[in-house]
């Protein structure tokens, strides 16, 4: 129970400073809504009547900075987000978001948890190998892939599979723009078709740091006693390998992959701008293009409570499985 609450007052601490940071990291910014409104209505529209617009949307300037502080925090509790001020003029925060998230949880939360079994699969394979042709050359090639930036190899899968052959490959968007949303066959169809290069991408670049951990861990794990003593009980190698060795191998590896999980609301920004995929991750670099903080916070916000959220039901799966930990803790 005290390693319970201890946890759980973490993260409210954590938290509250978050969006504490939240708040003010827009406000610090160049610019501001009122010069971004001015600028998208062409000064069309006179000082008052751009404040009166402002206030309409819920963004009051003439509240000090503690008032203002105040009602975001009760309004980030509530759920009550406001509209947007950007290119999305007038449209509710929660509408928008509510359009975007359902795309990143379903491309980039797939590529990474596949990211996450490969790169776990392929490192414990090769430590238990180590030493052999298997372990010299996968090590050396992943460390490669782990360091290439996102946006160079989605750029180059885009000429590879959609310049060079002419198409096969959808380079842009989620969807073709001549089909309707529904769950037919050729919709959810389309939908892989475009899914594919991005998700390769974040793929190829996540899974060689979960290869290279997991074979360090398993190095480590195979020197213990407990597999000594399964060998020596004559248990099969596949057996000591998995059971053994990748179980307990793969326990340090759970806290990175959490933090993983919490940015994938985040989505890759890199990776959706490059692909011109409407998930949240595109959805914030308009949202900062475009001064447009109700949106800009609510993303964060959602970012941050993601990543914290992981890290905690994590530090209870750690707990659960590794008694260990609680008393660490």
């Amino acid at each position: 129970m005290r390693f319970l609450l201890r946890r759980l007052g973490f993260f409210v601490l954590t938290l509250w400073a978050a969006l504490t940071i939240n708040f003010f990291i827009p406000h610090l910014m160049p610019g501001s809504p009122l010069q971004a409104l001015r600028d998208r209505t062409h000064n069309k529209l006179s000082p008052q009547a751009l404040q009166e617009l402002l206030a309409s949307f819920g963004f009051k300037p003439n509240q000090n900075i503690f008032e203002q502080y105040l009602d975001y925090l009760r309004d980030m509790l509530t759920g009550h987000w406001g509209v947007s001020i950007g290119q999305t003029l007038g449209t509710p925060v929660s509408t928008i978001v509510g359009q975007a998230l359902p795309w990143t949880l379903g491309m980039v939360g797939v590529a990474t948890v596949l990211a996450f079994i490969l790169g776990s699969l392929v490192g414990t394979v090769a430590a238990w190998r180590r030493g052999g042709r298997l372990d010299a050359i996968l090590p050396s090639v992943f460390v490669v892939t782990s360091a290439l930036p996102y946006f160079w190899v989605a750029l180059l899968l885009i000429l590879m599979f959609s310049v060079w052959t002419n198409g096969l490959l959808p380079s842009d968007f989620n969807y073709d723009s001549s089909l309707q949303p529904d769950w037919s066959p050729e919709f959810i169809g389309n939908v892989l078709q475009h899914a594919v290069l991005p998700a390769a991408t974040i793929v190829i670049t996540a899974v060689g740091g979960w290869v290279l951990t997991m074979r360090n861990n398993m190095i480590t794990t195979l020197a213990e006693d407990y597999v000594r003593m399964g060998r020596a009980k004559g248990l099969s190698d596949r057996r000591i390998m998995y059971n053994y060795a990748a179980r307990n191998a793969l326990l340090p590896n759970l806290s990175g992959f959490a933090m993983s999980l919490g940015f994938v609301i985040s989505g890759a920004i890199l990776v959706e701008y490059v692909f011109n995929y409407p998930g949240l991750g595109y959805l914030l670099y308009n949202a900062v293009q475009n001064n447009d903080y109700p949106l800009m916070q609510v993303l964060f916000m959602l970012f941050t409570v993601a990543v914290l959220v992981a890290v905690l039901v994590c530090d209870f799966a750690i707990a659960w499985l590794d008694p260990r930990s609680r008393a660490k803790g």
